[in-house]
């Protein structure tokens, strides 16, 4: 059940409607982040905005995506660790076992990815005042700083999402349900 309610194209306020029903259209379903960031019409546009810029980065779509599941898994965030699995897997066509290595934050077999996935977790870590030593092994895995700041502009991303996420608790979207992710610490606490 969702904390805050799910809005859709028609009772949505009048400034998210449209944007809703794009998403819709674009989406062939609603996800249910938007129906959350709904409720508050500069979050979504702000997200739908900040997702476009994103997509223009010189970051890879599988780079990019190891941005957006490693800061969801990091901020526990099981929507948006099923929403980009599914992008991972059907538009990035990464390896499961990558897809899996980002999800638990374990070591990445491609070891481009894996840098991405550790230097995002600095940032995280860091609040992006990362140690002179993360920037130079994510340098030296054949990264810039343009890239490195685009690194900081998906984590800014997720961030919005991930806790809008949290904050609401929308439930999964039947369309990601087979992607489904528990943070490590919600498993253990449930056994």
């Amino acid at each position: 059940m969702s904390r805050l309610p799910l809005r859709t194209p028609d009772d949505a306020p009048e400034a998210a409607r449209e944007a809703l029903a794009t998403a819709e259209k674009n989406n062939g379903f609603l996800p249910n982040l938007l129906r959350v960031l709904a409720n508050a019409p500069v979050a979504l546009e702000t997200y739908l905005t900040v997702s476009g810029i994103n997509g223009r980065a010189s970051l890879t779509l599988p780079e990019r995506e190891a941005v957006q599941i490693t800061a969801a898994a990091t901020h526990g965030c099981g929507f948006c660790v099923a929403g980009h699995t599914a992008i991972a897997q059907k538009k990035a066509n990464l390896p499961g076992e990558t897809i899996e290595a980002l999800r638990e934050k374990a070591p990445v077999p491609d070891a481009r990815l894996d840098a991405v996935a550790r230097f995002t977790e600095a940032v995280i870590a860091h609040r992006g005042a990362v140690p002179d030593a993360a920037l130079a092994t994510f340098k030296a895995a054949g990264f810039d700083d343009q890239q490195a700041l685009e690194v900081v502009l998906g984590v800014s991303l997720a961030t919005l999402c991930n806790f809008a996420n949290n904050l609401g608790q929308p439930p999964l979207n039947e369309q990601l349900a087979a992607f489904r992710w528990e943070p490590a610490s919600k498993t253990a606490a449930a056994e």
